[in-house]
C-alpha cells in the first residue's frame, strides 16, 4: 500500500515544531551559511571558468598571429614548423588545397572543421572554436591563401583545485556558523529561559507577589512588563476574592446565627413538647414571620453575592434600548416585591446602548434602596431625562440623607452606614449598581436631594434613537 505523498512533509513540519527555539535557530543558521557558500561556489566557478576562457583565447590568438606572420612571409609549404617539444600548444597550418601540415611528434588535431575550412578559403578572417568532446580550443586565423591554426588543451586542474578549496572552506563556514548560531541562539534566549524560570516558579509556588525581573530590551522587556502587568491583574483578582469571601462570611454570619439560634429552639421545643405551652400561637407566628424574612434575606444575599462574584454585568447581549422602558419595569417590580413602597415616575424616553436585564438590576436596587429610607407618606421620585449627549435616572427620597463621612463608601462592597445597620440588607446593593454602570461607561454620583434624603444620580451615554420603521400597504 503507497504511502500518502503529503505525510512526509507533514511528518517533517511536526518534527520541525518538535524542535526548540535554540535548535531551529543554530539549523536556520547553518544552512543560510551552506545556501550562501554553495551560490558563492557557483558564481566563483562560472567568474574563473570565464577568466580561463579568456585568457586562453587572448594567448591563442597572440600565437596565431605570429605563426600568420612567418607563413606570409615564408610561404605556407615552407614555413618552419619546429618539433613538438611534448606539452604546450598545438600548431596546424591548412593549406590552400585543403590539405594539412603539422610540426613532427605533435599529437593528431580533430579534423579541420567546416567553418575552419572557409577561414581558409577566405570566407572569414577568423574562428574561435571549443572542442568539448576532445578537450580543445582552437584558434584559426587566415593566412595567405590558407590559414594557421593554434589549439590548446583546455585544462580544468585549476578549476577543480578551486572547487575542493571553496568545499572545505564552505564545510568550515557551515560548521562554524552552526557554532556561532547556536552561541547567538543561547545568549539570545537567556532572558527567554529565566522568563520561563521564573513563570514554571510561579506556577510551582502560586506566590503572585513575586515580579519578574525587568532585563533586557525590546521586545523581551515588553513581553516581561507584560507578564508582570498579568501577574498584578491576578493577584488584585486574588485579593478581590479574599476580600469578598471574607465580606460574604462576615455578612452571611449574622442572619445564619440568628436563623440557627430560631431552628434550635423550636426544634428543642418540639422534642420536649413544650412547642404549644411555650410559645403562644402569637408567638409562634411572629417566630415563622421572623424565620421566613431571614430566609428571604439569604437569598437575596447569596444572589447578589453570586451575581457579584461572576465579575462581569451578564451573559446578556448590548441593544439598543428605550431606558424608560427598563425604569417602569424595575418600578413595577419593586412595588410587587414591596408592596407598601410608592414610585412615582417622571420618564422621558432615552435611548441608550445596554444590557437590559443588567440596567434594570441596577434600576431596581437604587428604588430598593431609597424605599428603605423614605417615609411611609413620602413617595420615592424616579426622574428619568435627557441632558445633552447622557441620559439622567434620578432616585432620591424624604429620609436623613447621608452623612458626609460616608458619601466616598457608598458604592462600596458590603458597606453599611451606622444609622443603617438596623435596616434590612447586605450592602451589595449599591455596589453591583456601580458596577453596572461602569461597564456601560457611565458615572454613579450621591447628593443631597431638595427634600433632605439622599439624591442617587446615574449618568449613561445615550444612543440616537431608531429610525422609523416604514410600512408598505398592500394596494
Amino acid at each position: 500500500m503507497s504511502r500518502p505523498a503529503g505525510r512526509e512533509p507533514r511528518r517533517l513540519t511536526r518534527w520541525w515544531r518538535r524542535r526548540s527555539l535554540r535548535t531551529r535557530l543554530t539549523v536556520i543558521a547553518a544552512t543560510a551559511i551552506a545556501v550562501s557558500v554553495f551560490v558563492a561556489f557557483q558564481v566563483g566557478i562560472e567568474l574563473l571558468n570565464w577568466e580561463l576562457e579568456d585568457t586562453a583565447e587572448n594567448q591563442l590568438r597572440a600565437d596565431s598571429r605570429v605563426l600568420a606572420t612567418n607563413a606570409e612571409r615564408a610561404g605556407l609549404a615552407q614555413v618552419q614548423l619546429p618539433p613538438y617539444p611534448g606539452s604546450g600548444q598545438l600548431v596546424r597550418v591548412i593549406l590552400p588545397d585543403g590539405s594539412t601540415r603539422t610540426p613532427a611528434g605533435q599529437p593528431a588535431l580533430p579534423p579541420v572543421s567546416e567553418h575552419a575550412g572557409r577561414v581558409a578559403q577566405g570566407a572569414s578572417a577568423d574562428l574561435m572554436e571549443s572542442n568539448d568532446s576532445d578537450g580543445y580550443f582552437i584558434y584559426t586565423l587566415r593566412a595567405g591563401d590558407g590559414a594557421v591554426q593554434v589549439a590548446r588543451v583546455a585544462d580544468d586542474s585549476p578549476i577543480t583545485r578551486f572547487g575542493l578549496g571553496m568545499l572545505l572552506i564552505g564545510l568550515l563556514c557551515v560548521v562554524g556558523g552552526a557554532l556561532v548560531g547556536w552561541a547567538v541562539a543561547r545568549t539570545g534566549l537567556a532572558p527567554i529561559d529565566r522568563l520561563t524560570a521564573a513563570a514554571v516558579r510561579v506556577a510551582h509556588t502560586r506566590d503572585l507577589d513575586a515580579d519578574i525581573p525587568d532585563e533586557g530590551g525590546g521586545e523581551i522587556r515588553r513581553l516581561i512588563q507584560s507578564i508582570n502587568d498579568m501577574l498584578a491583574a491576578l493577584r488584585d483578582s486574588r485579593r478581590a476574592q479574599r476580600l469578598l469571601a471574607e465580606d460574604a462570611a462576615h455578612e452571611l454570619k449574622t442572619p445564619l446565627t440568628s436563623l440557627r439560634l430560631n431552628v434550635e429552639l423550636l426544634i428543642r421545643l418540639d422534642r420536649r413538647g413544650t412547642l404549644d405551652s411555650a410559645l403562644p400561637a402569637e408567638s409562634r407566628t411572629r417566630l415563622l414571620n421572623d424565620l421566613g424574612v431571614q430566609v428571604a434575606e439569604l437569598s437575596t444575599l447569596a444572589a447578589e453575592l453570586t451575581d457579584l462574584a461572576r465579575g462581569d454585568v451578564s451573559d446578556e447581549s448590548t441593544e439598543l434600548l428605550d431606558l424608560a422602558d427598563v425604569v417602569v419595569a424595575a418600578a413595577t417590580r419593586a412595588r410587587s416585591r414591596v408592596p407598601d413602597i410608592e414610585v412615582a415616575l417622571d420618564e422621558t424616553s432615552v435611548w441608550v446602548s445596554g444590557r437590559p436585564a443588567a440596567l434594570q438590576r441596577a434600576v431596581l436596587n437604587l428604588i430598593d434602596n431609597a424605599g428603605k429610607w423614605s417615609p411611609a407618606d413620602q413617595p420615592v421620585q424616579v426622574r428619568l431625562r435627557a441632558e445633552g449627549a447622557s441620559a439622567v435616572l434620578e432616585v432620591d427620597d424624604a429620609g436623613p440623607g447621608i452623612d458626609a463621612a460616608d458619601v466616598p463608601r457608598v458604592f462600596d462592597r458590603f458597606y453599611r452606614a451606622d444609622s443603617a445597620r438596623a435596616l434590612p440588607g447586605s450592602g451589595l446593593g449599591l455596589s453591583i449598581v456601580q458596577r453596572v454602570v461602569d461597564a456601560h461607561g457611565g458615572r454613579a454620583t450621591v447628593a443631597r436631594s431638595a427634600r433632605g434624603g439622599a439624591l442617587l444620580r446615574v449618568d449613561l451615554p445615550a444612543a440616537a434613537p431608531p429610525a422609523p420603521t416604514a410600512r408598505l400597504t398592500a394596494g
